[in-house]
C-alpha cells in the first residue's frame, strides 16, 4: 500500500472537498463494506488525476508514456509487461510492485537499463497489475496508466484491463457480502481511470469509437467524453504528405490535417486529436539523445546534399551507404529519431553550425509535438480535475451504494448526493452530466446545439467556452453570455423535449454563471 505521503492528500478543489465531506458524513451510516468503499473513494479524491493511455497494439502507447513521464521506463517491445496494466505514480523511492489478483504484492528492482523488466519471473495469469513508483515531479500531479494494446489481447489481458479501468458490475452471488473488507466489486468500482489519452495512428478503425467508449472515467458506465478524453495521432512522421490534400508536401501539415479529420471521426468522444511523434519525444525528453548523437548529426550535416538525399530515401539506404559515420551509429540514430528526426536534426545543424547538443535536443523536442499534447492535457484534464474527480467519486459512491443491496442505504446515499448537487458550486457537475448525455447520444439535440453544449462544457477558458477569440473584450463576452443564457432558457420552456429541456436548463445556468463571472472585476476561469 502506498504511503499517504507518496499519494499526496491535496484535494483538487471545492467540489472534491464537498464530495469528501459527504463520504465522511455517510461512513457511520452505511454498512462496513460500503464504508470501506467510501474510504477508498476518499483516498482517490486526494490522489493525482488518473490518466489512462489507451490505444491499439503497436500504436506507440508506451513510447508516449515514457515521453510524458520524461524517463524511458515503460517497455516498448512485446513482452509480459505489455500484457499488463501498469500504473506510474509518484513515490519517494523508485520501486516496482507486482500486485497479484489475491492482493499479494511483490517488490521488484528496475532492470539495469532503468526500465521495468520485460520478464517478471512470476506467473502473469496470477497478476492483477503493476505499480511503478517514480520520483519524477510530473507524477505529483498526474498518475499515468499504461494499458495493453487493443486489438490482439488475450482474454486474460482484456479482463485485467477492464477490471482496473472500467466500471465493474455487482456480483449477485457474492458470498462475502457480510465482510467489512473492500470486496472485488467495490475495488473495481473505484479503481477506474478518471481521464483517457487515446493513441491512434493513420488509420482509425470503426471500432475505435467502441474502444474509446469502453474506457470509462471511473464507474457506473460513465463513458469517456470531451471533458475527460483527448486523442493523439502518433507516428505523425510516417504520413505520406501526398496522400493528404492541402498538405503542400509538408509532413507536419499533412499530420495536422489528418488529425482534424480524425477528430471529426472520433467526435464527440474526444476533445481534440493532436499530432505527435512519440519516438522523437521519448528520445529528447528522457535523455536518450546524447552529445554523441549530436556529433553524429553534425558529421552527417557535412555530407554533400546529393549523398544525404540518397541516404535519407529509406532506412536501409541510410544504414548501408558508405560514409564516415559508422553504420552502428546510424542504426542508433534511426532507433532514436527515425528518418524524419534525423533530417530535422541535420537541418537544424546546417542552419546553426554552432548549435549545442542541448539546444539540438530542444529543437527535436519542439518538432515532436509533445509540448502541444502537454498543454492540452493541462487544459482539458488539469483545469477540469476538480469536476472530473468529483464526478468520478460521486459515480463510485452511487455504485457502492447500489452494490450493497440495501434499499435504505441506497436511498440515504441518493438523498445526500441530491443535497450536494443542489448547491450552486455543484453546477459544474450538472454541466458534466449534461455534456455526457449529449456526447453519448442519450439526449438527441440538433447538431448546432450539440456543438454549443460541447463547447461550453469542454473548454476551460471563458472565451473558448463562448466560442470567441481570446482577445475579445470582457464587456462583449458578458453581453454574449447573457444573450445565450436567455436563449437557452427560452428553448428549455418552449419547443424542447423533456430530455432536451433538462440539458437546456443546465446550459442556461452555465451561461448565467459565466456572465456573473465576467462582471466581477478580477475575472478568470471557472
Amino acid at each position: 500500500m502506498t504511503a499517504p505521503a507518496e499519494q499526496g492528500g491535496r484535494l483538487a478543489g471545492p467540489l472534491s472537498t464537498s464530495v469528501a465531506n459527504l463520504c465522511r458524513r455517510l461512513q457511520p451510516q452505511v454498512s462496513p463494506r460500503t464504508a470501506a468503499g467510501f474510504a477508498e473513494v476518499l483516498r482517490r479524491l486526494g490522489a493525482p488525476l488518473q490518466v489512462a493511455v489507451a490505444g491499439r497494439i503497436k500504436s506507440g502507447k508506451s513510447t508516449l508514456v515514457n515521453a510524458l513521464i520524461g524517463r524511458r521506463v515503460a517497455p516498448t517491445d512485446v513482452g509480459e509487461c505489455t500484457r499488463l496494466v501498469t500504473r506510474f505514480q509518484y513515490g519517494t523511492v523508485d520501486r516496482i510492485e507486482v500486485v497479484f489478483t489475491d492482493g499479494r504484492k511483490q517488490v521488484l528492482p528496475f532492470a539495469p537499463d532503468g526500465m521495468i523488466p520485460a520478464e517478471l519471473g512470476v506467473d502473469i495469469d496470477d497478476v492483477s497489475h503493476i505499480e511503478a513508483y517514480l520520483t519524477n515531479a510530473v507524477l505529483q500531479g498526474m498518475t499515468v496508466i499504461d494499458t495493453p494494446g487493443l486489438g490482439s489481447l488475450d482474454a486474460a489481458s482484456v479482463s485485467r484491463t477492464e477490471q482496473l479501468l472500467g466500471a465493474a458490475r455487482a456480483n449477485e452471488d457474492d458470498e462475502e457480502s457480510g465482510s467489512d473488507e473492500l470486496d472485488e466489486t467495490s475495488r473495481n468500482a473505484v479503481a477506474g481511470a478518471e481521464a483517457v489519452l487515446y493513441v491512434v495512428t493513420q488509420g482509425i478503425r470503426a471500432d475505435d469509437q467502441q474502444a474509446l467508449a469502453a474506457f470509462t472515467a471511473a464507474t457506473a458506465s460513465r463513458e469517456a467524453g470531451p471533458v475527460n478524453a483527448i486523442a493523439v495521432l502518433n507516428k505523425a512522421d510516417t504520413i505520406t504528405p501526398e496522400s493528404v490534400d492541402g498538405s503542400g508536401g509538408d509532413v507536419w501539415k499533412a499530420a495536422s490535417l489528418l488529425a482534424e479529420k480524425q477528430a471529426a471521426t472520433l467526435k464527440p468522444r474526444v476533445a481534440d486529436v493532436l499530432p505527435v511523434i512519440g519516438l522523437i519525444a521519448e528520445s529528447a525528453e528522457s535523455g536518450q539523445f546524447t552529445s554523441a548523437d549530436a556529433d553524429a548529426l553534425r558529421k552527417l550535416a557535412a555530407l554533400d546534399d546529393d549523398v544525404l538525399e540518397m541516404m535519407l530515401i529509406s532506412a536501409d539506404m541510410f544504414t548501408s551507404w558508405e560514409c564516415d559515420v559508422p553504420a552502428g551509429v546510424r542504426v542508433r540514430l534511426l532507433e532514436k529519431l527515425d528518418l524524419f528526426g534525423i533530417r530535422h536534426g541535420i537541418d537544424a545543424v546546417r542552419a546553426e553550425p554552432e548549435i549545442t547538443a542541448g539546444a539540438l535536443r530542444r529543437t527535436l523536442l519542439d518538432a515532436s509535438g509533445l509540448a502541444a499534447v502537454r498543454a492540452r492535457l493541462g487544459t482539458v484534464f488539469a483545469a477540469r480535475a476538480d469536476g472530473i474527480k468529483a464526478a468520478a467519486a460521486l459515480a463510485s459512491v452511487t455504485a457502492l451504494a447500489h452494490a450493497s443491496g440495501d434499499p435504505a442505504e441506497r436511498q440515504r446515499v441518493h438523498d445526500a448526493i441530491e443535497v450536494l448537487l443542489a448547491k450552486p458550486e455543484a453546477h459544474q457537475l450538472r454541466l458534466l452530466e449534461a455534456l455526457t448525455l449529449v456526447a453519448s447520444g442519450a439526449v438527441d439535440m440538433p447538431e448546432d446545439l450539440s456543438e454549443e453544449v460541447l463547447r461550453v462544457g469542454s473548454n476551460a477558458e471563458l472565451p473558448a467556452q463562448l466560442g470567441k477569440p481570446a482577445d475579445t473584450p470582457r464587456v462583449d463576452l458578458a453581453t454574449y453570455a447573457l444573450e445565450r443564457a436567455g436563449w437557452w432558457r427560452s428553448f428549455a420552456s418552449f419547443g424542447a423535449t423533456p430530455a432536451q429541456s433538462r440539458v437546456a436548463h443546465v446550459v442556461h445556468r452555465a451561461y448565467f454563471l459565466i456572465w456573473q463571472q465576467l462582471r466581477e472585476p478580477s475575472g478568470g476561469t471557472r
